[in-house]
């Protein structure tokens, strides 16, 4: 984390010197102030990853030695397959189609929409994924 913490408040301090540099420059306030909006944020999350470096051990990634694999670790369950997204993507598309067409076209979107949720919501509790 101490790298990331560095290279954030770097990359502050270049921000910051772009937009005095643009604002004596252009004198265009939106650009400058998205300029400086942009500063503190960066610095904001550089303080607070440097500030958290400091009370975590150090990660492989502060370790020049360090292999890749060094901070790999369970990546957690994955469904084989699902049809869910397939049904949700479907109401979807019909709901953004009801919001630039017409309103009546999203009494057909909402039932599509609805099954995917309980499709997905429920596809562990039925079927040949059920837990036992």
């Amino acid at each position: 984390m101490k790298i990331q913490g560095k290279m954030f408040i770097w990359l502050s301090f270049f921000i910051l010197a772009m937009a005095v540099l643009y604002g004596l420059w252009s004198k265009e306030p939106v650009g400058t102030t998205a300029l400086f909006m942009a500063f503190g944020l960066a610095i904001m999350v550089g303080y607070y990853l440097a500030f958290t470096a400091r009370r975590v051990d150090a990660m492989a990634q502060d370790d020049k030695e360090a292999d890749v694999a060094d901070e790999a670790g369970e990546l957690g369950f994955f469904s084989p397959h699902s049809w869910q997204p397939l049904s949700l993507a479907i109401g979807g598309a019909l709901a953004f189609l009801a919001v630039a067409l017409d309103w009546w076209l999203m009494f057909f979107s909402l039932p599509v929409i609805l099954i995917g949720i309980w499709g997905w919501v429920f596809e562990y509790y039925r079927g040949e994924n059920q837990n036992q």
